[in-house]
């Protein structure tokens, strides 16, 4: 699987990280890396959202089931746990896709991970992908999301956007096409 870096974003204090060019029939699979992403607001999730081609507002229709493991820093928890994520599903909803949750704003919290975007250009099917991100929640838990679903358009997507729920994020994303 060769992997070519089309381009990377550096955010710093900023609102959102968009991908605006290079998502095209060029590969079949985006894979997008998220290294040392941080909230400037305590508590706020991770998100991302993409546009079809002509379109405009981040809103597209997505359907995403949800996981979770955790662990307490302190070792301190009565249990730790593995555990279905509900509230962070969409049932053929518009809105962000959680990826990350409650972040910690603390110099030694952060986020990274990767979202693969399978087949972004194909205007026959919709568009599948799968994330996994690992980071510091909130309270010193370490946490580790899988999610998965599928935007529900046959038009062809060519941008995507990441940003937290609340306040601004510093965040280094990469994106890669894969073929």
């Amino acid at each position: 699987m060769a992997m070519t870096l089309i381009t990377t974003n550096t955010s710093s204090d900023a609102a959102s990280s968009s991908f605006t060019s290079g998502i095209d029939s060029t590969y079949k699979l985006y894979i997008f890396k998220f290294i040392d992403v941080g909230p400037a607001t305590n508590s706020a999730d991770f998100t991302w959202q993409c546009n079809a081609a002509g379109g405009s507002g981040y809103n597209e229709t997505i359907t995403s089931t949800n996981f979770y493991s955790h662990a307490n820093e302190g070792d301190d928890e009565a249990e730790n746990l593995f555990l279905y994520h509900a509230s962070a599903d969409q049932a053929q909803g518009t809105g962000y896709e959680m990826i990350g949750r409650s972040r910690g704003n603390a110099a030694d919290e952060s986020t990274g991970g990767e979202l693969w975007l399978y087949n972004p250009s194909n205007t026959t099917f919709v568009k599948h992908f799968q994330v996994r991100t690992t980071g510091s929640r909130v309270n010193d838990f370490s946490w580790e999301v899988y999610g998965a679903g599928y935007v529900n358009t046959t038009s062809a997507i060519d941008e995507v956007q990441f940003k937290m729920t609340s306040g601004n994020m510093d965040a280094i994303i990469k994106m890669y096409g894969v073929g």
